[in-house]
């Protein structure tokens, strides 16, 4: 019997499964609104997810409360918390939420390790698997070195001049506490860098909040 056909354009996202097509008609895909938990922390690893389309942010929680943002999965990268928790058969050290509207598609745990077995797959899943740790090693260092002023000027770049966000939403990225998002912030309306409002930062000087960003902790 032929094999099921595989979506194309998860396959152009995921090259790598086209070397496996006795796995496409395994492959779960699913649809999910924005906020929709995929996974929490100290759970066993449903499956390893691919996103197709919208984002996945993937977060840590500190025994205080505070949350900390690894990184987000857009489509045709990789989760590291789940490809880790399913190399090592681990549970979960981190959760996720989608962003907006997803889509992705789920190899089974089972599916995976079998996926693992072809050279293709194995080089590429490990390849995404280092970048990924680019990635987060860059944000160690910005979380260890970089000042917290620095690291949230920079936040604030790169969304226009309307910056449409909470004090909280922006501690949680930086992981840090709220209160200390909103003392700086309003050192910076009266620096003249922005202009505070109800979820709404408006900048006032882009140059200032570039110097600021590009200032390391020493």
């Amino acid at each position: 019997m032929a094999d099921t056909p595989i979506d194309q354009e998860l396959l152009a996202l995921y090259p790598a499964l086209g070397g496996l097509p006795a796995l496409w008609p395994r492959l779960q895909t699913m649809a999910v609104p924005a906020g929709t938990p995929l996974f929490q922390e100290n759970q066993a690893c449903q499956g390893f997810p691919m996103v197709m389309q919208g984002e996945v942010r993937v977060s840590r929680s500190g025994a205080n409360g505070r949350e900390l943002e690894l990184y987000r999965v857009s489509p045709g990268e990789m989760c590291l918390v789940s490809s880790a928790s399913l190399f090592a058969r681990q549970p979960l050290s981190a959760h996720a939420v989608t962003t907006g509207q997803t889509t992705l598609a789920m190899l089974a745990p089972a599916d995976f390790e079998t996926a693992l077995a072809d050279t293709g797959f194995r080089r590429y899943v490990l390849g995404l698997f280092a970048a990924r740790m680019a990635d987060l090693t860059a944000l160690i260092d910005a979380v260890a070195f970089q000042r917290l002023d620095s690291r949230l000027a920079a936040a604030l770049l790169g969304h226009g001049q309307e910056v449409r966000v909470t004090h909280q939403v922006l501690a949680d990225e930086l992981g840090t506490v709220r209160e200390m998002v909103t003392r700086l912030l309003h050192r910076f309306e009266r620096d003249g860098l922005v202009e505070l409002s109800r979820e709404r930062i408006t900048i006032h000087n882009s140059a200032g909040l570039r110097t600021l960003a590009s200032l390391v902790a020493r």
